[in-house]
């Protein structure tokens, strides 16, 4: 007997973007804020041995620090002990080959000189931890794979600044899989949340209100072991009856889970023990807020409104590619023929090294030219800001404006303008301040999502809080400053400043 076993054959055409190890390289620098990069910078010089620093190369250097001990030929301790130590791994992949270490400089080199320490030292506000790092560091506590390592600080970096994560879930999946060859599925995304939302402050990762108290009562059940009837009855509040809690209706709430009055009053206390904002609190307490960063950029506008910026190097050396491996490798390609094993496998091993020297050093340099591009596109749109420091002169402005303006992919002016800071005569800015959304009217007109938002608020501020104006009166008091927008975009912004409606604001 036969058994025919059916085969089908089917074409399908899949498109699918893979970016090269040189390309993820690069979008990872792109997304380090000053000091992340300068500890990356660090770390890989002590990894390869073919890239070093201008000190290391015998090139002069602007200053020596105080701590360190002066050598007879005028180099420093520190230096002719990094020097040795990178002879060893050199004489490692040489050995029995005998070459000569004094060669000529490496033809590759790092432009562009750096600040002094001391300038540097200026620049830096407080303490430079950020909000981003105290989470980060809470990663080491718990066990994940290195994929889902990965997938967590995608995730830290996805949140806003109050601590929540906006992002659906699949798009952040499918931004995974594009910009850094993760592939993952939403639901794995969705367990290595989980396990963020673990994290401290409570609340921390979660994408909506209800999510962010949900969170908090849970763990509060959790660390004092109990499952008591007040903490039921915040869960119960929150899951239940979110819209009443939302609008105050506090009778409703009671009538329905037949509470006294006394128990209504320590439930609000409970509940405003709770935090709104996880991720706004943690910047307060812990180096979040704009004095206690590190600037990527210090922009400078003189007395002519000529604005200008520099990009701030911080402690970042100029670096090269080692000399002697340079010389090395090509030795070895003018010598293929009469290669033994032992110089073939030197070879290869001092061409890797310096070929990952060069890709690092390509990798920094193209992080500068695209941080300094994208910020004078910035600047160019929002001059007015920079000359004179008024929010309201900011003109809307989208990352898709920037990317045509400079020719960079929408996805990487995001990453430019994400944790990126910019020292200014007003003031340090994140620069996802300087972008905001237009609000067309009915006439045509093209105005500014954040100027409309700030004459609104200010008009809220200025209220008599024993009559607070309703949002129909507020429209018309916008349309008399010059913002004929309608009455259900005064009550969206108005509610995406966190304001209440008029009778919660009554006093």
């Amino acid at each position: 007997m036969k058994l025919i076993q059916n085969q089908k054959q089917n074409q399908e055409q899949r498109l699918q973007q893979r970016l090269s190890q040189q390309q993820l390289q690069v979008v990872r620098m792109l997304e380090m804020p000053i000091t992340e990069l300068e500890q990356k910078i660090n770390t890989e010089i002590d990894d390869n041995p073919a890239l070093e620093t201008a000190a290391m190369a015998g090139e002069p250097t602007e200053e020596v620090t105080d701590n360190s001990f002066d050598t007879d030929d005028g180099e420093t301790f520190e230096q002719r002990t990094e020097r040795e130590e990178r002879a060893d791994a050199l004489d490692n992949a040489l050995e029995g080959i005998g070459m000569d270490d004094e060669m000529p400089n490496g033809q590759y080199s790092m432009v562009n000189g750096h600040s002094s320490t001391a300038d540097y030292e200026e620049m830096v506000y407080g303490n430079v931890t950020s909000f981003y790092d105290k989470l980060r560091e809470q990663i080491s506590e718990i066990e994940l794979s290195d994929t889902e390592k990965e997938v967590m600080e995608y995730l830290i970096g996805s949140l806003d600044d109050n601590g929540y994560l906006r992002k659906d879930l699949d798009g952040i999946a499918d931004e995974l899989a594009v910009y850094h060859n993760i592939y993952v599925t939403e639901k794995e995304v969705e367990n290595v949340l989980m396990q963020l939302q673990q994290f401290d402050p409570p609340g921390i990762g979660a994408r909506t209100l209800q999510e962010c108290l949900l969170i908090q009562i849970d763990r509060k059940v959790k660390e004092h072991d109990t499952s008591g009837h007040a903490y039921l009855l915040m869960r119960k509040i929150i899951s239940q009856h979110f819209e009443e809690f939302l609008k105050k209706h506090w009778n409703k709430i009671r009538d329905s889970l037949h509470l006294t009055d006394v128990q209504v009053e320590e439930l609000q206390e409970d509940i405003r023990r709770l935090n709104p904002k996880p991720g706004a609190s943690l910047g307060e307490s812990e180096g979040r807020n704009f004095q206690q960063i590190t600037p990527d950029f210090i922009v400078d506008t003189d007395d002519n409104g000529n604005v200008s910026f520099i990009l701030n190097r911080g402690n970042i050396p100029d670096l090269y590619v080692s000399s002697s491996f340079l010389s090395m490798v090509d030795t070895f390609k003018n010598n293929r023929e009469g290669m033994s094993r032992q110089e073939k496998e030197a070879l290869l091993y001092a061409k890797e090294k310096v070929e990952r020297a060069q890709g690092f050093i390509d990798a920094v340099k193209q992080r500068h030219h695209t941080l300094t591009v994208t910020m004078k596109a910035i600047i160019d749109w929002q001059k007015k800001f920079f000359q004179d420091g008024d929010e309201a002169d900011l003109r809307p402005m989208i990352l898709k404006d920037i990317a045509d303006k400079t020719g960079l992919d929408i996805s990487t002016v995001s990453r430019v303008s994400n944790v990126k800071y910019a020292q200014t005569r007003w003031g340090t800015f994140p620069l996802k301040f300087f972008f905001s959304d237009a609000y067309v009217t009915e006439e045509g007109e093209e105005m500014s999502t954040r100027k409309i938002k700030l004459a609104l608020k200010e008009i809220i501020d200025n209220e008599d809080k024993t009559k607070p104006l309703s949002d129909e009166a507020l429209t018309g008091i916008m349309k008399e400053k010059g913002f004929p927008i309608a009455r259900r975009t005064v009550a969206k912004y108005r509610e995406q400043m966190g304001l209440p409606v008029a009778r919660l604001r009554k006093k």
